[in-house]
């Protein structure tokens, strides 16, 4: 395998596991080391950023990022998964919603609510994922927890299905906001088809499909590596500190620098005397900058 490092912005497929999208982008690519920053469902399309090589050190922070969907809400039926994969557990009478119904249905779920995650989930209990219990026929009773949610507006609607837009936090479960708007509603409901359009900080950003990358890969050398994004781009929205050549040296051997002449506290991105991305660091209230993952030349 190659040393590749960068991000590659994945348009996942519909029916791919995360991990699975994962493996086959390695493979094309040639990558020694790869990883994905969260979980898109098998029902799920759309972007799924994966880290290669040295940009694994930075899957954890978008982990956190805020994320936009597109999804399909069918009311009516609920499931053993509270999406589409799963088996139908219930059926409901559908009222007559009209837009101002249904906003008054969203409103609840706006802003720093509690959420209850999918039983079915990839949460886990004393090591196993919640959905390996599940499926095994163990009762799972998941704990409410906090998660935030910037947008949630009606795109369309028919009279058994609501297409939706959701800007949110991280942990928030699209599947829960769907079986919430159901109980709301009072017939139940189900997620029917859910597309990730953006991670932060990519929004807007290109995304690549499984078979695009294969094209590349096939072609002459040279064209995979233009598939990936720097690893700097991950980084883009946050402070950056530029070092001298000797604080360079310093942060490259992970070791602290005192940067007195800055007024704010929190994670940065480190760039020595050439420019080139050194580090991920934390600038404390004493004025020190400690570094937190070095990046290699």
């Amino acid at each position: 395998m190659a040393a590749v490092n960068g991000i590659l912005l994945l348009d996942k497929p519909r029916g791919f596991s995360s991990n699975q999208a994962l493996q086959k982008a390695r493979r094309l690519l040639r990558a020694d080391k790869g990883g994905h920053t969260g979980s898109l469902d098998p029902l799920a399309t759309g972007m799924l950023p994966l880290c290669f090589g040295e940009a694994t050190k930075v899957a954890g922070h978008l982990l956190g990022s805020r994320k936009a969907y597109e999804a399909e809400v069918r009311l009516g039926v609920t499931t053993t998964t509270a999406d589409a994969e799963g088996e139908v557990t219930g059926r409901g009478d559908v009222p007559d919603l009209d837009d101002a119904a249904v906003a008054a249905l969203l409103v609840p779920l706006l802003g720093r609510i509690m959420q209850r995650p999918p039983a079915y989930s990839a949460l886990k209990r004393d090591g196993v994922p919640l959905y390996r219990l599940a499926r095994r026929g163990v009762e799972v009773v998941t704990e409410e927890r906090p998660v935030e949610v910037m947008e949630l507006t009606l795109l369309g609607r028919s009279a058994e299905t609501l297409q939706i837009r959701v800007v949110c936090g991280t942990g928030t479960y699209i599947r829960s906001l769907a079986v919430s708007i159901g109980e709301g509603a009072g017939c139940g409901a189900h997620l029917s088809a859910l597309r990730r359009l953006w991670v932060e900080p990519f929004a807007g950003a290109a995304m690549l499909s499984l078979e695009q990358l294969q094209e590349r890969c096939d072609s002459p050398a040279g064209a995979a590596a233009e598939c990936l994004l720097p690893i700097g781009a991950a980084l883009a929205t946050m402070p950056r500190v530029d070092l001298t050549a000797a604080e360079s040296v310093r942060v490259r051997h992970g070791n602290p620098v005192e940067r007195h002449d800055l007024e704010w506290t929190g994670i940065c991105s480190l760039h020595d005397d050439a420019g080139t991305l050194a580090a991920l660091g934390d600038r404390l209230w004493t004025g020190v900058v400690r570094v937190r993952r070095v990046f290699g030349t």
